[in-house]
């Protein structure tokens, strides 16, 4: 089944895996899937990290030794070791990959709380701390794409430190991201810091925007609306990559990427399809093309790695089909600016809402350990 994984990483398409858990990381099963499967990333996030913490005992050495028998240390205190510790874990694991790709892939993704997402000082501090805790070169720190967002990329980006921008979705705000990005590598350069390490993605989201456009496309209810559910956001991801592409040849990127730059690669996030009535493979191989990230959940990854076509790259030139797909939504009335600012406005909430589940989470175990000890 592999064969298919195999055939979709030599199309260009960096397979990244969206999950991460001490069980993966102790049980071998994340070395086997990137010895066997072409796994080449981890990404995470708070809604990961407390589902694991619910369903596994592995965490509870590092409760019971360490933190719980501190009666100083906070919740906070237990969610940052916890984490670390899992991305440590699964960043010596892919350290191989990253020396093999020369630090393009082998990366594993650890996001700033999210909380902070509306705060640009304290999102450069988290994405400081947590980049030291961890220690090892092969992470990216994950800091959302809200506007006091972009400061911080730029910001993180200049101090050397790698970054996987999250929680895109409109095409202004990924100009933006960009401008960010080469932003921060011109500061870093003016201020001798090597950027040769430094790299980033872009980590634009598909499904979600599928799930708000295909509610206002049945509300609508006509038979030309109806037609264009399931194409926005694919149409969208194509639109972005052809920004991609033109930042790619501008004259700004060009002097950078003279000056030893690494371009920032377009994930493809959110890929795991919520509608039973679409194919559960179409945001993988409707999204191949030369030098992108495609993260899966690992339902999506099997799904491929069983039934999965590569049919060829679906991205470069593909930008003025796409731009017929937004110009028709247009016209049955989907303001498409308007479902980018609800998806953002969303996200950061959903974000914060599973940072307080991880809150929980934690505290429970936490509570737990100290009873074990007595």
């Amino acid at each position: 089944m592999t064969d298919r994984l195999k055939a979709l990483s030599d199309a260009g398409v960096s397979i990244w895996l969206d999950d991460l858990s001490r069980e993966l990381t102790e049980t071998g099963e994340l070395k086997r899937l990137v010895d066997e499967d072409h796994v080449v990333g981890v990404t995470s996030n708070p809604t990961i990290f407390a589902s694991a913490m619910k369903e596994g005992e592995r965490y509870e050495p590092q409760l019971d030794e360490g933190l719980a028998a501190d009666p100083q240390t906070t919740v906070a205190d237990a969610i940052f070791e916890l984490t670390t510790t899992d991305v440590r874990q699964a960043a010596t694991i892919l350290r191989p990959v990253y020396d093999a790709t020369g630090g393009s892939d082998g990366r594993v993704s650890l996001e700033v709380d999210p909380t902070l997402a509306y705060d640009t000082d304290e999102t450069i501090a988290s994405a400081r701390k947590l980049w030291d805790k961890v220690g090892e070169p092969n992470v990216f720190i994950k800091i959302p794409a809200t506007r006091e967002g972009l400061p911080a990329i730029a910001a993180t980006i200049a101090a050397g430190i790698s970054v996987n921008v999250t929680l895109l979705f409109s095409l202004e705000r990924y100009r933006e991201v960009l401008d960010a990005y080469a932003a921060g590598l011109e500061r870093a350069i003016a201020d001798g810091v090597d950027i040769s390490d430094v790299q980033s993605v872009a980590s634009i989201f598909v499904s979600r925007i599928d799930s708000e456009v295909d509610k206002r496309l049945e509300a609508i209810g006509t038979s030309e609306a109806l037609e264009l559910r399931g194409k926005a956001g694919i149409a969208n991801s194509r639109l972005a990559y052809g920004v991609y592409e033109e930042f790619s040849a501008s004259e700004r990127w060009n002097a950078l990427e003279a000056q030893g730059a690494h371009r920032q690669r377009p994930l493809w996030a959110s890929t795991g399809v919520k509608n039973p009535d679409y194919p559960d493979t179409m945001y993988v191989t409707e999204l191949v093309g030369p030098n992108v990230v495609n993260t899966m959940p690992g339902a999506t990854m099997r799904a491929f790695a069983d039934h999965g076509e590569v049919e060829g790259d679906k991205l470069t030139g593909s930008a003025a089909e796409a731009e017929q797909v937004a110009r028709a939504l247009a016209e049955v009335g989907v303001d498409l600016d308007d479902v980018m600012n609800t998806l953002e406005s969303e996200g950061v909430e959903k974000f914060e809402s599973s940072w307080a589940d991880l809150v929980r989470t934690v505290q429970d175990q936490l509570t737990a350990a100290r009873a074990r000890r007595g």
